[in-house]
């Protein structure tokens, strides 16, 4: 078998993971955990599972990260458990209100913190990936309109070239992520009422992603100019867009080639020019026909009642490729499932369907599940359990689920098939 993949690992975001954090996040969720429980509908797409999924979405504490699973401190044995599984790249995020807690105040220890985790990371070699924005704000960057305002930018600018010097950009961190699924950040934030914010502004919404765009194409640039080595991209969520087959109709086609435009083309369309590969996180298909527009659940729903669709990242793959022509690293990929009935089944879907697309001309840079651990899943709280890692939020305790241990089983085997013999 030729090689797949140069790097496989697992992604995180700091606020999902870390605990004892504030931001905009925080003081949003403490707010309203309690109107959350109450309203709370969720059933999950599991009907084994249903019972205590409900138990834990109507708790107010579901919806306050608190300590969360402490990975702040706890990094290193997590890391520990990723080299366990024989992973060699991790994706995190530099949480900006650490580093930057009051505008213009520099927090010396949360800077050590990250240079100390890149150094772990190093010492274990694994690659580390950084992500500069993944949701949260600090909350004076908040008050002051986050990324509404254009003349806001600047301070985003700021806090990216402190990083870039601090923790030393192409020397130690080769790969970056700018901007984390810019367009769910502002669909969440603007419109959906589920997010902090809790307004429904499409003006507002129309400028920040217009403003977000413009920021991660002034950082690139400044990453490339001091640190020409690094290679800089955003993490898009594309969806892949099917209808029944040879048969649809013009209605269907069309709007098929309208929802990928919208959905996946715009915003790389504004960014590819300063990328030097393409951060795709896939988890979803829809179903197209007619005007109708539907989650694609063939294969079943996850406890998010997300549709089951992992093969389809195959399509997703060829389609960015083709494009624009650029290489792919699959930087989330995953499924909600507490009992990890399904978890495996995903993960060789998703790896048969990369395969494919490798033979077929991807350039694939790598494969980066989500998530390394059980984190805080937003606006839904931390019930939803991503993590190859189960963690007991009580205790603390980790544990190595059943798909974790064969996943790490087919890392070794794929790398020793890639590895040169003399």
């Amino acid at each position: 078998m030729s090689s797949l993949a140069i790097f496989w690992g697992v992604s995180a975001s700091a606020y999902q993971t870390e605990g004892y954090n504030r931001n905009q996040w925080t003081d949003w969720e403490r707010k309203y955990a309690e109107k959350r429980a109450a309203k709370s509908k969720h059933k999950s797409g599991r009907s084994d599972n249903r019972r205590c999924v409900n138990a834990e979405a109507k708790n107010p504490d579901n919806y306050v990260s608190g300590a969360l699973a402490d990975h702040y401190h706890r990094y290193k044995e997590d890391f520990d458990l990723a080299k366990k599984m024989n992973m060699n790249a991790l994706r995190f995020s530099i949480e900006w209100s650490r580093i930057e807690p009051q505008e213009g105040v520099w927090n010396a220890e949360a800077i050590t913190h990250y240079k100390d985790y890149i150094d772990e990371l190093n010492r274990r070699g694994m690659e580390p990936i950084i992500t500069l924005f993944h949701f949260t704000l600090p909350v004076w960057f908040a008050r002051k309109g986050g990324f509404e305002k254009r003349s806001n930018i600047k301070y985003f600018e700021r806090f990216c070239q402190r990083v870039t010097k601090e923790l030393c950009f192409g020397k130690y961190v080769k790969y970056i992520i700018t901007i984390n699924e810019p367009e769910v950040y502002v669909t969440e934030t603007y419109m959906g009422k589920n997010w902090p914010n809790s307004v429904r502004n499409p003006m507002k919404m129309w400028r920040a992603i217009n403003n977000l765009c413009l920021a991660h194409n002034l950082v690139a640039d400044a990453i490339h100019t001091t640190n020409p080595g690094c290679k800089v991209s955003i993490a898009k969520q594309p969806v892949f867009f099917s209808g029944s087959g040879s048969d649809d109709n013009f209605i269907t086609r069309l709007v098929i080639k309208a929802a990928q435009y919208v959905q996946n083309d715009w915003i790389l369309d504004k960014v590819v020019k300063h990328c030097d590969f393409l951060g795709i996180n896939y988890y979803m298909s829809m179903k197209v026909d007619g005007f109708r527009i539907s989650k694609s659940c063939s294969a079943g729903l996850s406890d998010l009642n997300w549709g089951l669709s992992p093969a389809d990242i195959q399509f997703v793959l060829e389609r960015m490729s083709n494009k624009y022509s650029l290489p792919i690293m699959v930087t989330e990929n995953g499924l909600a499932d507490a009992e990890d009935k399904n978890r495996q089944w995903w993960i060789t879907q998703t790896i048969a369907a990369m395969r494919k697309s490798v033979d077929n001309g991807v350039d694939l840079l790598g494969y980066l599940h989500w998530s390394l651990i059980d984190n805080f899943e937003w606006s839904y709280g931390k019930w939803p359990r991503f993590g190859l890692v189960a963690i007991d939020y009580t205790t603390g305790e980790r544990k190595l689920r059943p798909s974790a241990r064969w996943f790490g089983k087919f890392i070794r085997q794929q790398m020793e098939k890639d590895t040169p013999t003399a």
